[in-house]
């Protein structure tokens, strides 16, 4: 039940979310690893099985963690209960991330574009509004902390899409690629009204470089959309490591 063991998960899982952290400031990261591992744990519950049923479990433990007053003895578990009452994090925002992730589970389509846009609000969106508030966002943050979460969510969402559909999953409402442009324009005017609004988030400033590679990848997409059905959307490791000691050299998004 350390920090460490976070930091170790978020490493060892999600790389680039793991560099985007130790771009940011000492005192931030330790904030930020006991929620990028819940995050970690409860994006890959409903693939670590074929039974639809213990993904059904895993994803509800987690809803049971937050919903109790007393942390668990468990590495992930415990610090994040410490972080929820220590930044006084909103439990409704995340209990939506093992919610949202039940739709992974199964292989039924999005019902419509709706649905789409809120799965991606819940998962990025809620993820990056969760991280600027523990980092001390005010409140009036939160619609452009969710808006750059979405196009964070949206890049990362297209680049899995060839996995996807080899796990049997129907990832698109519609997959032509006019549709999968509109959604790159839609991301990155998300992008632009987020760094428009970037002096509300104040000290959770450091939370935004999780959306490092966001513009670049979904500028991509708009130009090239067959890019994501073809498992092409990528940056060099260059580019990579420069766009991010940009960013938190700048401090911007």
């Amino acid at each position: 039940m350390t920090i460490e063991a976070c930091a170790a998960l978020v490493e060892r899982g999600d790389p680039d979310r793991f560099a985007a952290v130790m771009a940011a400031p000492p005192a931030a990261r330790a904030k930020l690893w006991p929620l990028y591992a819940f995050n970690l744990e409860v994006a890959r519950a409903p693939w670590v099985t074929k039974e639809p049923m213990i993904a059904e479990m895993r994803l509800q433990w987690w809803r049971d963690v937050l919903a109790e007053s007393t942390p668990r003895a468990h590495e992930v578990a415990g610090p994040l209960h410490a972080l929820i009452h220590q930044s006084e994090l909103p439990i409704a925002v995340l209990d939506r991330l093992p919610a949202a992730r039940q739709w992974d589970i199964y292989t039924d389509a999005f019902t419509d574009r709706a649905a789409f846009d809120t799965y991606l609000d819940d998962t990025g969106g809620g993820l990056m509004w969760l991280a600027a508030r523990a980092l001390g966002a005010p409140d009036d943050a939160e619609p452009m902390a969710r808006a750059l979460g979405w196009a964070t969510g949206l890049a990362n969402y297209l680049r899995a899409v060839p996995d996807l559909e080899a796990r049997g999953r129907r990832p698109l409402v519609d997959g032509r690629p006019e549709a999968v442009r509109q959604l790159a324009t839609d991301g990155l005017r998300c992008i632009a009204t987020a760094r428009r609004h970037r002096r509300l988030i104040g000290t959770g400033r450091p939370a935004f470089l999780a959306a490092w590679q966001a513009e670049p990848l979904l500028k991509q997409v708009q130009s090239d959309p067959m890019a994501v059905a073809e498992g092409r959307m990528a940056l060099s490791e260059f580019a990579k490591r420069g766009r991010l000691l940009w960013q938190a050299l700048t401090g911007r998004s």
